[in-house]
């Protein structure tokens, strides 16, 4: 099982970066009682067959992974979610993309913590190639929004440890601001 809703995340996206998507979108959304987690990309996409299949544990798509011939990630947000009285839909067009949505109950006592969501990201928006990540956090009424390209030109891209440093620090302020948000109207 993902530790966090944030590995979700990170696993999930990772995936889409790795199915060559030329755009990733990840929207992470707290409210009325519920935690929704969208990752949608323009990725290689499936056929209606593989996606039929993407939740099977002893499934894993030909040529993904040479060295596993198990895909465990998506059989396991779908428990996660099943846990937490929520759902999870899998929409996919080979060519044109694929798109994860997941939702938990906020409430529920199985719902995995969020984690360390400027974490993931960071990672994520350190793969190599050339992609555009956008992502966006929604919570208590307050949000912010941040795109891979937009934090590099602003700490000078991703390869040194200032740079990353810098962006770490970025990212953490943000979740941390919206934290805050919902301590002050409590």
């Amino acid at each position: 099982m993902h530790a966090s809703l944030a590995d979700i995340v990170a696993d999930a996206a990772a995936n889409s970066i790795e199915a060559r998507a030329s755009h990733v979108k990840v929207d992470v959304v707290e409210a009325g009682g519920e935690i929704s987690l969208v990752i949608a990309d323009d990725g290689k996409g499936m056929d209606a067959g593989t996606c039929a299949r993407a939740f099977d544990p002893f499934f894993t798509e030909p040529g993904k992974h040479d060295a596993r011939k198990v895909g465990m990630g998506l059989p396991f947000v779908k428990q996660t979610c099943e846990a937490c009285g929520g759902s999870v839909s899998l929409e996919s067009e080979k060519g044109r993309g694929t798109t994860l949505r997941c939702s938990f109950r906020a409430d529920n006592i199985d719902v995995p913590p969020m984690g360390d969501l400027a974490a993931a990201v960071l990672s994520l928006f350190g793969f190599a190639g050339d992609f555009e990540l956008v992502f966006t956090h929604k919570k208590g009424g307050e949000e912010y929004t941040i795109s891979r390209s937009e934090l590099a030109e602003a700490v000078g891209g991703f390869e040194s440890v200032d740079s990353l440093s810098l962006a770490r620090e970025f990212l953490s302020g943000q979740e941390e601001a919206l934290s805050g948000q919902e301590v002050a109207g409590s």
